[in-house]
């Protein structure tokens, strides 16, 4: 009796413990998730620039509802137009910018 009583026991501590684990995983999807949205939002600030009022909050709309892009395609769109030395500075500090 004590043997099953405590093979039970064991039993749920072990789901407990995967329990706790998957609470964990969530809880750090969702904090990159956040993340994603707080980087996103500094970088819509920064290409939002100048602009004011409803041409800013226009832009700032379809900035934040963008599928993200990866870091290179977002330093290439920056420096679209540059002659290729300044271009080419852009771009490198660009990718170091975290």
């Amino acid at each position: 009796m004590k043997t099953i009583l405590t093979l039970v026991l064991a039993g749920l501590f072990a789901c407990g413990g995967a329990l706790a684990a998957d609470t964990k995983d969530t809880k750090a999807a969702a904090t990159d998730s956040k993340m994603s949205q707080q980087d996103k939002m500094k970088m819509c600030n920064e290409q939002a620039g100048d602009k004011k009022g409803d041409e800013r909050k226009a832009f700032m709309k379809t900035c934040l509802s963008a599928k993200p892009k990866n870091k290179m395609a977002m330093c290439n769109e920056k420096t679209k137009g540059m002659s290729k030395a300044d271009g080419d500075k852009a771009r490198s500090e660009c990718m170091k910018a975290s």
